[in-house]
């Protein structure tokens, strides 16, 4: 869906759920895919959320719960009970994607949801959950079309017709002897395209490598790269088959691990919802803020050296690399979840007022919370209450320049046609960088003068 149709979307489906129009909000869906209704789900409010989660068709909401951001799925999943998961769980077709949404849960909502399976959907499930999410065990699916080598491709043949509908991504089927044991596999090009009594053995190919259902996800990411594939199987300790991870799968990855790169720069998590609450925001990027403040606080101390031949007023110029340095941590990881919202398609002119008030908000509470801590270290090592005071108040209102600048420079800047993640930090740093000296020197003035 492209930009300018994800935007009118989000205007059109807000303006449904102001006016309380069910019957306008249900024809959108209608004609959206699970992938488009969990965009548009990671576009909205908290409070918009909670009125569109149960108008979605009970078939689709596995869908897009696998499709949302963990923190949006994680808090509807919450609310729901374990019989009504049970049933999200049944309509869906894939075990890794069942798999998904059982992880995702508490351990204690998650044993009464597999209780609440049939005993067959149960095994299946238990049989990839025994491994690790972040392992080509936990991200198989057991649906796989095994063969022996000893036959025709006739008898292939006729036993895919009998058989029916391949699982999705089949591209090549895995021939193993009689234990299960992984030999090789057989595209469906040779299957196709050859003499129908020639023998599976004869065309096999026995160089394409299984597996291993301990080996990380991230490994298994290289390997579809780095051999275009796009099915793989999957062998335990035994080499036996147990299953395959598909190309859909291994997309979901490397987007993920694109994500956590991004997102780790400022310090978030790669599955940061947008729009979740100020106090959960507040805490985790609070604690990185921490960590930045000891490192201003370094710089600090090194120039302190100097301290008994300076007088009152370089104390200032001490302690002024703090204010803007916390300013533009606070700023860069506005700014990173404003470009991630824009690349995403999840930020447009329909919601940007509510991330920049909750941005400005979290920019408020952090400030508060490390200006108290900024204010008591500084006057137990100056001794000095107004330097406290004066500091103290330059640091919240560079925190909140800081979340205010990072949440509206993106937008900005591509109105302009320069693209925000080339030139916001820039921006970002100097703007921060001129609040927080004027703010810091400017009080002092006023306080000291």
């Amino acid at each position: 869906m492209a930009e300018e149709e994800t935007e009118q979307l989000r205007q059109d489906i807000s303006l449904a759920l102001d006016q309380a129009d069910t019957t306008e909000i249900s024809k959108i869906l209608s004609d959206l895919s699970a992938a488009e209704i969990a965009l548009l789900l990671d576009s909205l409010p908290p409070q918009q959320r909670e009125t569109l989660w149960p108008m979605i068709e009970p078939g689709e909401l596995g869908a897009v719960l696998l499709e949302t951001q963990d923190d949006v799925s994680d808090a509807r999943l919450k609310d729901l009970e374990p019989e009504e998961i049970a049933a999200i769980v049944e309509t869906m077709a894939d075990v890794d994607d069942q798999a998904d949404i059982i992880l995702a849960l508490p351990t204690d909502k998650l044993v009464k949801t597999l209780h609440t399976l049939d005993s067959h959907k149960r095994e299946r499930l238990e049989s990839v959950l025994s491994y690790s999410e972040d392992t080509a065990g936990g991200l198989m699916n057991i649906d796989q079309v095994t063969i022996r080598a000893d036959v025709t491709l006739d008898v292939v043949l006729r036993y895919l017709r009998i058989r029916g509908d391949l699982p999705n991504h089949t591209d090549q089927l895995f021939v193993t002897d009689r234990h299960d044991h992984y030999l090789g596999v057989l595209t469906l090009n040779d299957l196709l395209t050859n003499d129908p009594e020639a023998l599976v053995r004869d065309l096999m190919r026995v160089e394409v490598d299984a597996m291993s259902a301990h080996m990380s996800a991230t490994e298994v990411a290289r390997e579809f790269e780095q051999d275009d594939l796009v099915s793989a199987p999957v062998v335990d300790e035994e080499h036996k088959v147990i299953g395959r991870i598909t190309v859909d799968d291994v997309v979901d990855v490397i987007r993920d691990e694109g994500d956590h790169s991004i997102m780790g720069m400022a310090g978030l998590s790669e599955e940061e919802d947008m729009f979740s609450p100020v106090l959960v925001t507040s805490r985790r990027r609070g604690i990185w803020l921490g960590i930045n403040l000891l490192t201003a606080f370094l710089a600090a101390w090194v120039i302190g050296f100097f301290e008994d031949i300076l007088d009152q007023v370089v104390a200032l110029a001490i302690l002024i690399t703090i204010v803007p340095s916390m300013g533009g941590i606070a700023g860069s990881q506005t700014l990173t979840i404003a470009i991630r919202g824009l690349a995403l398609g999840q930020l447009g002119s329909s919601n940007y007022r509510s991330l920049i008030n909750k941005e400005v908000s979290v920019g408020l509470l952090n400030g508060l919370l490390w200006a108290v801590v900024v204010a008591t270290l500084s006057i137990a090592w100056f001794g000095n209450y107004a330097i406290g005071a004066v500091i103290a108040f330059a640091l919240i209102v560079n925190l909140i320049a800081g979340a205010l600048a990072g949440a509206v420079l993106p937008l900005l800047l591509r109105q302009l046609g320069i693209d925000p993640a080339i030139a916001g930090g820039v921006v970002l740093t100097t703007i921060t960088d001129v609040v927080g000296i004027v703010a810091f020197l400017g009080m002092a003035t006023l306080v000291l003068g």
